[in-house]
């Protein structure tokens, strides 16, 4: 079934608007709005890591990745196609750039990529329901170790 042009429009922005949202509930690390932006059967894929398999996994290890980590995530010129009324598809450009101490110094990691979403129109509102994060470039300041981070 075709969208008619308004409701395509319409549906974008609030994809955009989604999308803004989950960045800032990483970044803000708000885990409460982060977990409604996404369906419960949610599944993420990121480099270095197994795949999550449900919303709550995925939270879960953001949520542990980034303690004491402060985040920054700049994502733009988004790609979105429609499936259907219900079901789109997004491919972002973004950077996203992790602080944090390790051993009482300052370190830092800047990435460069893509992230590859799905989100489906549920009870009336998009949430995502799979996405992947492709990191193309990734610069680190001398000897940093994520890992290694102080908590």
């Amino acid at each position: 079934m075709a969208m008619a042009d308004l409701e395509r429009l319409v549906a974008i922005e609030d994809i955009k608007q989604l999308k803004s949202r989950r960045d800032r509930a990483v970044d803000q690390k708000d885990w409460a709005t982060l977990e409604a932006l996404h369906a419960p059967d949610h599944q993420s894929h990121v480099e270095g890591f197994e795949p999550w398999l449900s919303a709550a996994e995925m939270i879960a290890n953001v949520r542990a990745s980034l303690e004491g980590v402060t985040s920054v995530h700049q994502c733009h010129t988004p790609d979105i196609t429609f499936e259907s009324p219900t079901r789109a598809r997004g491919i972002w450009a973004m950077e996203d750039n992790l602080f944090w101490s390790q051993d009482s110094e300052p370190h830092w990691l800047r990435g460069w990529g893509f992230y590859e979403e799905v989100y489906e129109k549920r009870d009336g509102r998009w949430v995502y329901v799979w996405r992947r994060l492709t990191r193309l470039k990734v610069n680190t300041s001398a000897g940093a170790d994520l890992a290694k981070r102080s908590k």
